[in-house]
């Protein structure tokens, strides 16, 4: 304390005199003369934290899983099971068979089907599901299946013959997944007429997340030969269509007329309800564009599709990997949420659990997310015992972001017992 109270006058005299002379020297300074001060701190403004896309991930609820979705207790465990796995999208078969598989009042008065699908405590399944999966923060996309394709005998094709579309030799009919089937004209007023009320019903009454079209709503290139068609194509053109099927304008005019609708479709269901998603799913683009006149890198393009999951169902993954690189598919990334459709099994054909992870690492390392065709097969119908699987699918795709304004949810808890059999 000695040696500040020995030099501290001295220091005060010392400030005192430099201000002075600092005050004499700037006031002979010309007035126009800038000073030369320290410039002001920037101004940082506060970093926004900007929370990554949630990552797709999906799983087909098809009409083999229609005993699990019609009882209540099963259909809320496999929820349950879903959403502790990590998966936010459910995409349920509401159009199959020329049926809707909800109680359709668009259906039934164009007496197209004369019974309701119910659960078994006769409760509305769809409107179920949807309310189990908004509490669990799940999307639930139903899947209009069957698109333009009918069986031959169904009531539609039965009741509507001239809605039919042909080959060039007259042929209704052609070999799919689910068998021979007919084709509904695309082109017709009436046909796309029938397609918006069932879905516009399904997004209206049922307040749906959105709406799912896959591989089937399109049209094989051997069809649009038919008269109808016929005269359009001579109307737009003046000229009959091509014999060669493959003539790449007669396949850009009918892809161009089956975009078009989907645009107004897509219009019409975000009108209704604003929000609600067109989910597509393709099958890869070369294969969707020529053989079923299904161009939905247009639809990624234009604005129609709100998110896509291109189905690459290869046993391997030396066939699998290609697909995840082509342009289209990374084009679309960079627009929309984009999956590759994954196949977990089907009865006559297991998939391991280990290829299944392999196929989502692969998706991961292209920034796609993952979707499973199918909800049976997810544990019920592969190679490994079900606990296992469900271990496996939990690991392989970890915890699932919470979206703002999930309620219930049970947190991080050990697996759910796979639903029993039926």
């Amino acid at each position: 304390m000695a040696g500040l109270n020995r030099h501290g006058p001295l220091r005060w005299i010392s400030l005192v005199l430099c201000g002075a002379l600092l005050a004499v020297v700037l006031s002979g300074l010309p007035a126009s003369l800038p000073l030369l001060l320290p410039p002001a701190k920037a101004q940082v403004p506060p970093a926004t934290v900007v929370e990554p896309p949630e990552e797709l991930r999906g799983v087909w609820l098809t009409a083999n899983d229609m005993p699990v979705l019609r009882d209540r207790g099963r259909m809320q465990a496999a929820v349950d099971q879903l959403a502790e796995l990590g998966f936010n999208r459910l995409y349920p078969v509401v159009w199959n068979g020329g049926f809707a598989y909800y109680p359709s009042r668009v259906s039934e008065a164009r007496q197209l089907q004369d019974f309701t699908f119910r659960g078994l405590q006769g409760q509305d399944i769809l409107a179920e599901l949807i309310s189990a999966g908004r509490h669990r923060g799940l999307k639930v996309i139903p899947w209009f299946e069957f698109g333009f394709m009918a069986p031959p005998e169904s009531p539609l094709a039965r009741r509507h013959r001239s809605w039919l579309t042909q080959t060039r030799d007259g042929g209704l009919t052609s070999t799919s997944a689910a068998g021979r089937v007919v084709w509904l004209n695309p082109f017709r007023p009436e046909v796309q007429q029938l397609i918006t009320d069932l879905v516009l019903e399904v997004v209206n009454d049922w307040g749906a997340d959105g709406i799912q079209f896959d591989d089937h709503m399109s049209l094989p290139r051997e069809f649009g030969y038919d008269p109808f068609t016929t005269a359009l194509y001579r109307k737009d053109t003046g000229k009959d269509p091509p014999a060669n099927p493959e003539d790449p304008a007669w396949v850009k005019w009918r892809a161009d007329r089956i975009t078009a609708f989907l645009e107004r479709l897509a219009q019409a269901v975000r009108t209704a309800r604003p929000g609600a998603l067109i989910s597509i799913s393709p099958n890869y683009y070369d294969f969707a564009y020529k053989l079923q006149l299904q161009d939905w890198r247009e639809w990624v393009r234009r604005g129609i599709a709100d998110e896509l999951l291109v189905q690459i169902y290869r046993p391997d993954l030396e066939s699998y990997h290609p697909h995840l690189g082509r342009p289209e598919v990374q084009e679309a990334r960079q627009r929309i949420p984009t999956a590759i459709a994954v196949l977990s099994g089907q009865r006559n054909r297991p998939t391991p659990l280990a290829l299944m992870a392999q196929k989502l690492a692969a998706n991961r390392a292209r920034g796609l997310g993952v979707a499973f065709f199918y909800f049976e097969s997810l544990w019920s119908l592969g190679p490994e015992p079900p606990q296992e699987r469900i271990a496996g699918l939990a690991q392989m795709l970890g915890p699932r972001q919470q979206p703002l304004g999930a309620s219930g949810g049970r947190g991080a808890t050990s697996p759910l017992l796979p639903p029993p059999p039926p």
